[in-house]
Parts: C-alpha cells; structure tokens; sequence
C-alpha cells in the first residue's frame, strides 16, 4: 500500500483574482482526459468552466466556492481544490488548504504578486503548506516573469528558483527550456496537447546555462551527494529533482514554472512538477488529539490499516441532501461503515460514498488515507473529525475569520420569510464565516459576512435558489468597544425576598490587553469559594458581550479578581454571576471604554495616470496611504481604510478611473475611532434607539 500512498496528491489552486486558477484546472482536466473539451470562464458558448458550477459563478465570471476534483497524470492519483480568488470567500481557501499536502500558487506575469497573492501565501504558511510557483499568462503584453521571481523573494521572502525560462515573451511565446533536462519543449497541436522536445536555440544558451547553474547552487543545498556532483559536473535529472522536492517538502524552497493557460503552454510540464515536488501523504506530518488521554497530542500514521481518522472540512446542500466533503488522515472507509463524530460521540452510519468531480459524482465502494471524498445524508458541522469506534481522537479545525460587515434583510412575505429561513439554515451551516441572527429589539434578521460581495451573492442565491424575495437594508459596520485604562472595582450585589436571598461580592480590577478576553482569579484565603470563581468567569463573559456606548461587544480586556466574600446561606452559582455583571459595569464606566473600528487593507490597482485622483480618493474616506508600487504603466496603491469609509467605493473608483482600476479589500485590523466620528456613532446609535421606542 505504500507504493500507492506515494502516487497520491491532493493539491489546491490559489492565487490573486483573475489570476487564471480554474483556466488552468480546466487545462488540467483536459490532459488528464477527465474532460474531452476546454471551455472558458464566462464561456462565450455557453457552457462555462468545468469547475464553475453554479449559475452565478459562471455569470460573474468568478470563483464562489471551492470545487473538488480528481485527475490521473503519469500513474498517480491528483486530487485538485480549486479556491475563489476574492478575499470575500476567505473561508473557502482556508478549509481547502486545511486538508491539503501541497499547493500551486498561480502569480500573473504582469501583475505579479499582489495583494490576495500575500494573504493566501500567508494561509499556506499557517497551515504549513508546501508550494510551486506558476507564473501564469507569459503571453500578455508587459510580461515578466524574471520581475516575478524577484518579487517572490522579495515581497513573500521566498527562496523562489527559476525551474524554465521562456522561449519569447509576450505574443512571442513559443514555448520553455526545461533546465532540469537542458531541453527546449513547444506545445503543438489545436490545444498544445503534443509536445515537441528540441535542443536549445542558440540564442538562449548562456542564459540557459546561468540559470541552471543557479538552480543547481540553490538545489545543492538539500543534496551533499548533488553538490559533490555539481563541483564534478555530472549531476544527474534524477539528483536534481530529489534535491528539489526535498528543499520544497521542507519548506525551505519554492520551485518556480511558467507558461500561459489560456495558450495551452506549460501546463503538462506544471502537472509534472507537482508529481515530482509536491508532497505525497506520507511526506506530510498530521496529528490529533487524544481524547482518551486528556489531549494529547500525537501523529496519525497515514496507514490504510490503522483505525480511521478523518475531517470533514467543507459541507454543501446538494440535491440528495447534505453532502460532507471529508479528507481521509488514517485508515480506510468503507460503503456501510459505522463511523463517530468525535465533537458529540453521534454515530452514523456510511450510506453513500462518492468522488467529486466539480458538481458530478462517482460512486465508490470505499477509500483509503490520503483520499479526498464526500458523503451523503451525515449531519455535522465544519470542522468535525470522524473517527472508527476503537480510536478516540479529535483533529484541529480550520482558522475561521470573524465577520466585518451586517445587513438587515426583510423578506417580502410569508412565503419569502419561509424560503429565506431555510436558505439562511443552509448557508450559516456551510460558511462559518456567515453568521445570522434576529435584532431582538427591531425584529430585524441581520446577515454578517466578510464583504459587501459575500452578502451580495448570498442574498443573490437567497433569491435564485429559494425564490425568496428579500429588501436589503443600509450596511451596517461590526464595531467594537475596549477599555483604555486600568480601574478597579469593588461590588456587592444583595437581594433579600423572604427566604434565602443572594449575596455575593467581587473586587478587582480590569486592564486593557491586545488579546480578546482574559479571566484572572487571584483569590487568596477563600474569599470566594472555589466553586463561585467560574460564576464570576461566567458573569464577566456576559458583560463584554454588549458595551455600554453603543452596545457593540468589548473585546481587550483582562478581568483579575483578588476580592470577596460569600455567605455561607444567600451565596449560590447566579448570585455570583449577578455580582460580576455589576462589577464589570462599575469598571467598565471609570476604565475610559472607547469604540474600534474595523480597519481594512485596500489595494488600488490602475493606469498610472490615475494615481492622484486614486490617492486622493482614499485619503477622504479616512485612508493612510502605505505604499505605492508601480508595475510599468500601472501603479498598485495600498492603503488602510475604515470599512465604513468603504461603502460604494466601487462605484467611485470606476468614475474617478474610467472603469480601468480595480480594487481588494481584507480586513487588517481594529483601530480606536477618532473623537469626532465616535461622537457620531453614539448620537446615531441614540436616535436609533429613540426611533424604535
């Protein structure tokens, strides 16, 4: 079985947007026969690409959800995740590159690495993620791969080798050199399906030659036996590549390829590079919790006969009811298995086990560690890990980023608000990153996401996939509150109705810290009883739920408590809980509570006549210019703005610009709102609430 585990990949495509990622997956879907026609994003006869499935992605030309797929090149097995590109489908990217061994991360020739580039290079890093570098699109006008190679180095820190240099550039592109095999190759045919190998041109030769003399010095560094073999001049294919993929596997290296998708060059050579480079499943260090022995930690063995393990990273409401996308860690799972969600002990039992090809489905009998497959009809959430009975064991789940921006949506009638419910049950439960909840004092149901186009192509899909007619109210901001000093507290809280009454108090004090939320119990002497120490705990988290300013929730607070006392009849489990909450509020009020806004990072991408205007344009909205950098005619601007700054911004820019720039926007951080706004928010945030009364 081990000789099968090394002819398997599981990989993810991600890159910047418009990068070319589903482009090329369709490329590599047609070498790999598993489609016997290409078509193209926003397909002009069409059909649209493979992996774009939904309706809407095909209209807009984007990626919105990760699709799955699987593929055979040269005897091995490639499972392929293709991600969004936009920042607003983060969630999508992190659970992909979750349960993946290794990555191609997909530059633009011309563009280089920009922004979304720097947030997924850093998602793979999270989640140590090997990588290959394609340099994509080496057919547009200004293309510079070489500028490309620098920028990995410089702007991702990199150690990026060159593996090919072009043959021509641009509308010259003819084909690549090779310079592990020191072989010209051109790609013939209607689909560059044919390769043609040729010695070098002439022309290319010295430069070929620096190259490779650079591959072999960066390569050499993983090999004692390719240095020695490199200072005698006989390093052989076979040194090179195992030199290689183990500078990558480590992390340490970042092969570098080229070509151009859409003009079939490259991709073949691509599809070798991560068989020879990219890890394997047993190359890649996996481990879980042990339940059974308080936690902890230990590797999976990667076995197909070790008891199973696995992860179902991503959920999708398909036509037969819940389909579970799950990544196999350990063990083999078989048709009509009894399988337990280790989150709430829950057995099920396998009823149907499928392979994924975009939205199509291959039924299978069973599959083994190292497979990526998808089950039907098992209710979990994301994250969940499931296990055989004989192990007891839990894997770690997917960052998942906190949602920045809220909408009011009222449904037009009893049917929509009927139809809206179960489309918002559906997506909350796929996307973690989208969150719904009703406003208890308006009524309202509020939707949170990562963007204005998360919320859009939700409340879109709301109206096509559940027919539910919805209004959409103003875009509301996610504040939050935090305190700015430190202040002491001292509360007692005491309610006496005939009977037993409630006694309890807390002193101590709250500071401000860059974490969340931190409890302190510094109780000495019993002043509270031990089993009251969590009732404050509990007490004190209800509090920074909603802040006194605008009720928005605290975040960076560090609660300690040294002080009580208790009485040994009155005191219980809410007494305490009560005395914290008046506690918090006492110093809450002396502690100087300021409110945060979200701060996103925009990039601003345009001709770079239009650089003033750009610049001028963000510094209204409260914008802190970063950092220009110019690439040719085009200048990239980035900045840090408010996301309250941000509404419509999209429509300005395309006026401002006669429609030539484009913008991204992720979130970055929290800042203090200046006084002025503050004052703002609060006297809006009041009249609001006047209004409702």
């Amino acid at each position: 079985m081990k000789s099968t585990l090394d002819k398997v990949r599981n990989i993810g495509i991600s890159a910047h947007i418009d990068s070319g990622k589903t482009t090329l997956t369709e490329r590599i879907l047609f070498y790999t026969k598993r489609i016997h026609a290409i078509h193209e994003v926003r397909g002009k006869d069409g059909v649209g690409a493979t992996m774009d499935s939904m309706e809407l992605e095909k209209e807009r030309g984007i990626t919105i959800q990760s699709a799955a797929t699987y593929c055979s090149w040269e005897d091995h097995k490639v499972n392929i995740i293709d991600t969004p590109g936009h920042v607003d489908f983060t969630i999508e990217v992190e659970r992909a590159l979750r349960v993946l061994d290794g990555a191609v991360l997909i530059l633009c020739s011309v563009g280089g690495v920009q922004s979304q580039s720097i947030t997924v290079n850093r998602q793979m890093e999270r989640y140590s993620v090997p990588r290959i570098a394609f340099i994509n699109k080496c057919d547009r006008t200004g293309a510079n791969p070489y500028r490309v190679a620098g920028q990995l180095r410089d702007k991702l820190n990199q150690n990026a080798v060159l593996l090919q240099i072009p043959i021509g550039l641009e509308g010259e592109m003819q084909g690549l050199v090779d310079l592990v095999r020191m072989k010209a190759i051109y790609f013939d045919g209607d689909n560059g399906e044919n390769l043609r190998e040729e010695e070098i041109p002439d022309s290319l030769k010295d430069e070929a030659d620096a190259k490779r003399e650079e591959l072999l010095d960066a390569a050499s560094m993983f090999s004692d036996e390719l240095m020695e073999a490199a200072l005698e001049g006989t390093p052989t294919e076979e040194m090179i590549r195992d030199a290689i993929r183990k500078g990558t596997v480590s992390l340490e290296m970042t092969p570098v390829i080229m070509g151009s998708a859409y003009k079939n060059k490259g991709v073949q050579l691509m599809l070798d590079a991560v068989i020879s480079y990219l890890p394997c499943p047993q190359d890649i260090k996996n481990t879980a919790l042990d339940l059974a022995k308080d936690e902890q930690e230990f590797t999976l063995s990667n076995g197909p006969d070790e008891p199973l393990v696995s992860l179902a990273f991503k959920l999708e409401d398909g036509r037969y009811g819940q389909l579970t996308y799950i990544r196999i860690y350990q063990g083999t799972l078989r048709k009509g298995d009894t399988i337990i969600n280790a989150r709430d002990g829950k057995k099920h039992k396998v009823g149907r086990l499928v392979r994924m090809h975009a939205d199509e489905m291959e039924e299978i009998g069973e599959a083994q560690s190292g497979d990526i497959v998808a089950l039907f009809g098992i209710d979990c959430a994301s994250g969940d890990t499931f296990t055989a009975s004989d192990i007891s064991c839990s894997m770690s789940s997917m960052h998942v980023p906190e949602p920045v921006i809220s909408l009011a949506i009222i449904p037009a009638d009893n049917k929509a608000q009927v139809n809206m419910s179960k489309g918002l049950n559906r997506f909350t439960k796929e996307d973690p990153t989208f969150r719904t909840y009703v406003d208890q004092e308006t009524g309202e149901t509020i939707i949170s996401g990562m963007g204005e186009l998360h919320l859009e192509v939700y409340i879109e899909r709301m109206k096509r996939e559940y027919d539910a007619d919805v209004e959409v109210g103003q875009p509301q901001v996610s504040y939050r509150e935090t305190i700015t000093r430190r202040a002491e507290f001292n509360y007692t809280h005491k309610k006496q109705t005939g009977g037993s009454g409630q006694f309890g108090r807390v002193g101590g004090y709250m500071e401000p810290i860059e974490e969340e939320y931190e409890f302190v119990d510094k109780i000495v002497g019993g002043s509270i009883p031990r089993e009251f120490i969590n009732s404050c705990n509990k007490g004190f988290k209800k509090s920074i739920q909603k802040g006194k300013l605008i009720e928005a929730s605290i975040t960076g607070v560090r609660v300690v408590i040294n002080d009580g006392a208790s009485h040994a009849v009155d005191s219980s489990d809410v007494a305490f809980q009560l005395a914290a909450v008046g506690a918090f509020k006492e110093g809450y009020s002396k502690a100087k509570p300021v409110i945060m806004e979200p701060i996103m990072k925009v990039a601003v991408e345009g001709p770079t006549e239009f650089q003033g205007g750009v610049m001028g344009s963000l510094n209204q909205r409260r914008g802190m210019i970063v950092g220009t950098f110019e690439e040719g005619d085009y200048t990239v601007v980035e900045a840090e703005v408010p996301l309250s700054e941000m509404f419509g911004y999209s429509t300005v820019l395309r006026s401002l610009t006669q429609g030539k720039a484009e913008f991204t926007m992720e979130f970055a951080t929290y800042r203090q709102v200046p006084k002025s706004v503050a004052e703002e928010i609060v006297a809006d945030k009041q009249k609001k609430d006047k209004e409702k009364k």
